[in-house]
């Protein structure tokens, strides 16, 4: 999804997503530091720290972009878990396009990925 609609912007050939598990580097998406403080805010515990991600993203991005980076994290949350609980795998052709990314941002080592890679990958 990222990757399609950062080709739609014309983001693609900037985008760095390693940025998502390192603070210190700069995602080269419009917002995308108060994104990852709002994402880890929400999946986090600290109220305090939720309120003023929240606060911080609606400041300097509007409402708009607050309501559609709450509605991804819902739908990206609520899809994750039916995968995980069904135990869907991902299919090849998913796999082969995202090995590299998977391996970059550790995503393999997740106790749900041996859902999709199973003891051989």
């Amino acid at each position: 999804m990222l990757r399609a609609s950062s080709q739609t912007q014309n983001l693609a050939d900037d985008l760095d997503l390693t940025a998502v598990i390192d603070s210190t580097k700069d995602s080269g998406l419009p917002h995308g530091a108060l994104l990852i403080a709002f994402v880890d805010a929400v999946l986090g515990k600290d109220g305090a720290a939720l309120n003023a991600a929240r606060n911080a993203l609606l400041k300097e991005s509007g409402p708009e972009a607050l309501v559609d980076a709450a509605g991804v994290i819902a739908t990206f949350m609520q899809m994750v878990r039916i995968a995980d609980a069904t135990g869907i795998a991902i299919d090849t052709a998913i796999l082969e396009k995202t090995q590299e990314v998977r391996e970059t941002l550790g995503i393999n080592t997740f106790a749900s990925a041996q859902n999709t890679l199973g003891p051989n990958a």
